[in-house]
């Protein structure tokens, strides 16, 4: 192949990334590199293609190839410690990662990884350790911070788990990102009182700047100050800001003005947080009596149980296989979870046959709900978009719920289709009074104050796939006693 054929060819591949059809790009780059074996930068686009395309293995084997032809680029090296990560492979992970900071010893991403790959591999204290003392270097690592800041929580510490923020911002206290974050961290445990301390801290230093007001509006609203929310709102009433207008719309329906929230959350449709505003138009429309709350969830709602074949000796074996993955103490800051854990990572990426197995013949049920749902309607989260034949999944986990875990009510606006697979359940007695640990359908956040019930309960049932679209509110109720094992997943939205 012609040097101009293998360059026209990696333009077409480019461009097919650029427009989401990394399948296309991964069609085209092994055409390429079967004609031109030695073509470096075709096998590393290969190697993103099919990672894109979830198909992890070649992806790695593609990322391998690149690295023996190149072998000075630590971006290769990089991506196949990643896939081993996300494979179930830490220890290769580990070595991988290594590799890479030999090559480039200030490369962040390969202390990241590696810091997370110790952890994945149960060496917590080693990887808290790299962690500091790559901050102790760079005390503005805001990554850093967040992922210190991540495994310290999990780990049991939901006390001290930002005290690396706190640190940086006395070595570096002219950096604005780094208050931010500190006040984000806090922000994300509802703890309104440290983080309006750490306003107070940073206005006396930058002043009343944008994203300090911003801020002070989220934690008015969020804290139930409405006089002072109603009064930051109206002084911020021209200002072009997603997180103002969101904290807008749940400060409206909180205080009983749903019709005041409309015209806003309508405005954020255009913008990247649609996916995470269709629930709240879902309020909005059911408390307006606006026919329009139908038609965006399903009359009735688009919800689906199915009942997959899986025999008790199989489920007992997966449960094992799961619960062997449940190694934190405590629940990501940012999850729904309470008197739980879930996993971390993509769960269906796992090179486990068990796992494997399991999300086949979970699969089987994705494509049986997305076959029967109702034809393309435009503009529509669900209904809506390009094809609908690839499944993909933009996340994949586990969680497990002991005595009164539960999770809140919630929605995945990264996903198009959401869904629980129900692996193990306490029995009849430990459950509770029904609907004691069911899953239940449309109810807002209880902190919202909103009188709409639910619009379903469903029974878990062990071996039971229960599939809803990404945009409905969810929630699991408290039980009293035993164990609720689950997997749940987010399908990925269809990009073309």
């Amino acid at each position: 192949m012609t040097q101009a054929s293998l360059s026209s060819g990696m333009g077409l591949a480019r461009e097919a990334m650029t427009a989401g059809r990394p399948d296309q790009a991964a069609e085209t780059l092994q055409a390429l590199v079967r004609a031109s074996p030695e073509a470096d930068q075709a096998w590393q686009l290969l190697g993103y293609a099919l990672r894109e395309e979830q198909r992890l293995t070649e992806a790695s084997t593609a990322f391998a190839r690149a690295s023996e032809l190149r072998p000075g680029d630590v971006d290769n090296v990089l991506r196949m410690a990643q896939l081993c990560t996300e494979c179930g492979d830490p220890a290769a992970s580990a070595d991988l990662f290594r590799r890479a900071l030999t090559m480039a010893p200030e490369n962040l991403l390969a202390l990241r990884g590696l810091a997370q790959a110790l952890a994945a591999g149960g060496n917590t204290a080693d990887a808290l350790g790299l962690l500091l003392d790559g901050l102790k270097r760079q005390p503005d690592w805001l990554e850093g911070h967040r992922c210190l800041a991540a495994l310290r929580f999990t780990s049991g510490d939901s006390d001290g788990f930002a005290g690396s923020y706190a640190n940086a911002c006395r070595a570096l206290p002219n950096t604005l990102a780094l208050w931010l974050a500190w006040f984000r961290a806090m922000a994300q445990t509802r703890n309104w009182e440290t983080a309006s301390q750490i306003l107070d801290e940073t206005e006396k230093r930058f002043g009343d700047v944008q994203p300090l007001l911003v801020a002070r509006i989220v934690v008015a609203a969020e804290s139930g100050d409405r006089a002072r929310a109603d009064a930051l709102f109206q002084r911020t009433e021209g200002l072009q800001d997603t997180v103002r207008d969101m904290a807008y719309v749940r400060h409206c329906l909180r205080t009983g003005r749903p019709e005041k929230a409309a015209p806003i959350a309508e405005r954020l449709l255009g913008t990247p947080s649609a996916p995470g505003i269709w629930a709240y138009l879902s309020l909005i429309w059911r408390l307006l009596r606006d026919p329009r709350a139908e038609w965006l969830d399903g009359a009735p709602p688009f919800i689906r149980a199915l009942d997959l074949d899986f025999s008790s000796p199989e489920r007992e074996t997966l449960a094992a296989t799961l619960r062997g993955l449940h190694t934190a103490r405590g629940p990501y800051l940012e999850q729904s979870v309470r008197g739980g854990t879930q996993t971390d990572g993509q769960l269906f990426f796992l090179q486990d046959p068990v796992i494997q197995d399991a999300r086949a013949r979970i699969e089987a049920g994705v494509r049986q709900y997305v076959a029967g749902l109702p034809e393309r309607v435009d503009g529509h989260p669900l209904l809506g978009g390009p094809r609908r034949g690839r499944i993909l999944y933009s996340g994949s986990w586990s969680v497990r719920l002991q005595l009164g875990g539960y999770n809140v009510s919630h929605i995945h606006p990264m996903g198009w289709i959401s869904a629980v697979f129900y692996v193990d359940l306490p029995s009849a007695a430990q459950l509770g009074t029904a609907p004691s640990g069911w899953i239940t359908f449309g109810e807002p956040p209880p902190e919202l104050g909103l009188d709409l019930r639910a619009y379903a309960e469903l029974e878990p049932r062990p071996g039971r796939l229960v599939l809803f679209p990404s945009t409905m509110w969810h929630r699991t109720v408290p039980f009293s006693a035993g164990e609720r094992l689950v997997i749940a997943f987010d399908v990925r939205r269809p990009r073309s």
